[in-house]
């Protein structure tokens, strides 16, 4: 293929894959302690198998028994829909080894006269916004993680029977002169119970294709490029098919593959990492640029080093044809947009109990809700890069 004609691919997993069990129940922890202090600090990373929970990271904040936090796990593995003989919210043996942060880093990102505060960590962040799809987001990452948002919206309320917990997504989409022309293959692979073969499962899952991805792009998609459960039956999954650890799928937390990512995971960290909390003011930034209309794509690296406030670095970069535009950019982003750790916590009001719900299905190409969940999903910046 051409360069300007390519294929690409963009995998999601579901709310009750192994890794985004550990995400939630990470995420979980952080909304905990920041429910009852906003500047609480908080790093959890957890580990799940068979019928087994271990959360184990550094907390600076209110003391919450053990009892408690173990109680929400089982509320969150409830949620999600696990009541499986080897992994069951009821029965489940889960270990909390959370403790206190380490003085040296708190030492290195406290605030100094009650004006400056370092960052958690160093590290690059990025954000990343097109034009391909209404949330501003790559095409082939956004319907995967539709097919499998509806697919558990449905299996929750009863009306997708038969289907457990764990799945996952894949679409493949042809791109002509940099955009996404149709849709060239599906993958879908589910947990189901043994009561369904493998044609029932392909007959229960395939409607979830057209209800996620518009018409225009898969009128000519061939039937023999949709794989559901190519492997045959998948009925032990969750856990207990595979381990599961938080921050595995930081790929499909952010743009699918279209856009680099810094390396840094999001779940089980507070607002304070900027692994996270940078990485949601770069999307807000390309995303109000695109909004604007200023390019088709905007791609926004930030850097930081440890302990030191302001970023080391912006990096900027628009579609071909629009590099012209990209000094007055990063000087109206100079001039109105405060990149410290806690400008951006102040920015996007970040300090607040607003985690869990990211965990599945993307960080990014949500709406914003009036929780003040996905906050740097809004587009009130625009007129400020008109």
């Amino acid at each position: 293929m051409t360069e300007n004609k390519y294929l690409f691919t963009s995998e999601s997993v579901s709310e009750g894959h192994p890794d985004k069990v550990c995400d939630r129940i990470s995420d979980m922890v952080v909304d905990s302690y920041l429910s009852k202090d906003p500047f609480s600090r908080v790093a959890c990373e957890t580990l799940t198998t068979t019928n087994k929970v271990v959360l184990a990271g550094e907390i600076r904040g209110p003391k919450i028994q053990k009892d408690e936090i173990i109680n929400k796990v089982r509320e969150c593995i409830k949620d999600i829909g696990y009541d499986q003989k080897g992994f069951s919210w009821k029965n489940a043996n889960i270990e909390t080894f959370l403790h206190e942060q380490s003085a040296d880093i708190a030492m290195g990102v406290d605030s100094k006269n009650n004006k400056d505060e370092g960052a958690g960590d160093q590290g690059i962040m990025f954000g990343y916004a097109c034009k391909e799809t209404e949330d501003l987001m790559p095409a082939p990452i956004h319907f995967s993680h539709k097919i499998l948002r509806l697919m558990a919206e449905d299996r929750k309320k009863g009306i997708l029977k038969g289907i457990e917990p764990d799945s996952k997504s894949q679409v493949t989409m042809l791109y002509e002169n940099n955009k996404p022309s149709k849709v060239v293959s599906v993958v879908i692979s589910t947990q189901h119970s043994e009561d369904l073969n493998q044609e029932k499962v392909k007959e229960v899952i395939t409607p979830y294709i057209k209800k996620s991805i518009p018409e225009k792009f898969i009128k000519d998609l061939d039937t023999n490029e949709v794989y559901i459960n190519p492997t045959g039956q998948f009925i032990i999954g969750g856990p207990d098919g595979d381990t599961g650890l938080t921050g595995r799928k930081i790929i499909v937390d952010t743009y699918g593959g279209a856009a680099p990512h810094g390396g840094g995971a999001f779940s089980g960290k507070d607002p304070t990492k900027v692994d996270r909390s940078a990485a949601y003011a770069a999307r807000y930034l390309a995303k109000n640029i695109v909004s604007a209309g200023v390019s088709e794509r905007c791609l926004i690296q930030l850097a930081y080093a440890i302990g030191v406030s302001k970023p080391l670095s912006i990096f900027v970069k628009l579609a071909e044809g629009d590099e012209n535009k990209i000094q007055d950019v990063k000087k109206i982003i100079d001039q109105n947009f405060n990149l410290t750790p806690r400008g951006i916590r102040e920015m996007l009001k970040l300090n607040n109990p607003i985690y869990q719900i990211t965990s599945a299905y993307g960080h990014f190409g949500r709406k914003p809700t009036n929780k003040g969940e996905f906050s740097w999903e809004k587009t009130d910046k625009t007129n400020l890069f008109k």
